[in-house]
């Protein structure tokens, strides 16, 4: 029986981790901390809601008083943050924001998780004592900068975010490192590529082009569409997860990648190819501020340590994701936040 904090459970990710977890692991008890931005909404998790494993909490990371008592009741074992503000044009605008989820809500579930922690590290002779508390911190490819078109990051490469997200996210790793250093808490760090699937927030880059599409109008492409990102299919992340949080040793950064890497050109045009609609609705429109250029990642690491792989290949996977938004516009309507 574990206790597992998950913050940001109601966002596009988070949501399918729970989803995974709670169906995986019945004998888990999860608690769900979400402040229910735009990145996140209760109809990502409306099936979650009558499982007798599973408990809502609408919150603020950032609100110490409150995760302090949510530790006190619950005794949490794992505590996996997923909570981020992480829609990088958003970041452009106001980067203060997310400075203060990102780097300071992390820290103050830090220090709360580091607190209980150490009762149950020192005192041995006490019914509190358990092995945990531990902090599994989920981060992104875009720490590490940009790549030309040779050449791939791993666990070893230096941090070189350009984007006010992309550092808010670096610094929170940083803090969290600095916690295992310094206090001894256990952390894990994983770093993923672009996520895509069923249920993404309609600002992503494919969602936006399947809408769009399907409205028959004008598809935004920043700058000449050359840049490169390396997509993997939601679900094979939440699995990696998963490999992380039962296997991951305690101290490590494990990259998740599928080594599936696509010119968001091309992949503007798979997607209208699909949907039987002209290319000509493209519409290039000035390139996004210190916009990277590529990225790919290497997952040696989690795949030799932990014997993880992806199994959804990208073919497969956004013909699904196609799909499930098509349904939705045709129950739903375009104007509602799916």
């Amino acid at each position: 029986m574990k206790s597992v904090l998950v913050t940001g459970g109601a966002g596009f990710i988070g949501s399918h981790f729970l989803k995974m977890m709670t169906h995986h692991y019945p004998h888990y008890y999860f608690v769900n901390l979400d402040l229910l931005t735009y990145a996140g909404s209760l109809k990502n998790i409306r099936e979650l809601e009558n499982l007798s494993n599973y408990l809502f909490v609408h919150g603020d990371i950032g609100d110490k008083e409150l995760v302090d008592k949510m530790f006190e009741k619950e005794n949490f074992d794992w505590v996996i943050n997923f909570a981020a503000e992480s829609h990088v044009d958003r970041s452009i605008q106001n980067p203060r924001s997310f400075l203060e989820t990102n780097v300071l809500g992390t820290q103050v579930l830090l220090d709360v998780a580091k607190k209980y922690w150490q009762i149950d590290h020192n005192d041995k002779q006490s019914h509190l004592y358990r092995p945990g508390v531990v902090f599994l911190q989920i981060s992104t490819d875009e720490v590490y900068g940009s790549l030309k078109e040779s050449g791939t990051f791993d666990e070893e490469s230096p941090l070189l975010p350009n984007s006010p997200y992309a550092a808010s996210k670096a610094s929170s790793d940083l803090i969290v490192r600095s916690y295992y250093k310094t206090y001894g808490l256990p952390i894990l760090i994983t770093r993923c590529s672009n996520n895509y699937g069923p249920n993404q927030h309609l600002e992503k880059f494919i969602p936006v082009v399947i809408t769009q599409a399907m409205k028959d109008q004008k598809i935004p492409i920043y700058g000449d569409g050359q840049q490169i990102r390396d997509w993997i299919y939601v679900k094979d992340h939440c699995h990696a997860l998963d490999s992380v949080l039962h296997q991951g040793m305690v101290g490590e950064v494990y990259n998740i990648s599928a080594n599936q890497e696509l010119k968001n050109i091309k992949l503007a045009e798979k997607i209208l190819d699909y949907l039987g609609k002209p290319r000509d609705l493209i519409n290039y429109v000035t390139d996004r501020l210190g916009h990277d250029y590529r990225y790919s990642m290497s997952h040696q690491k989690i795949s030799q340590s932990l014997g993880w792989q992806s199994k959804c290949h990208f073919e497969q996977g956004l013909k699904e994701t196609i799909n499930w938004y098509i349904g939705e516009i045709l129950n739903r309507g375009y104007d509602e936040n799916f």
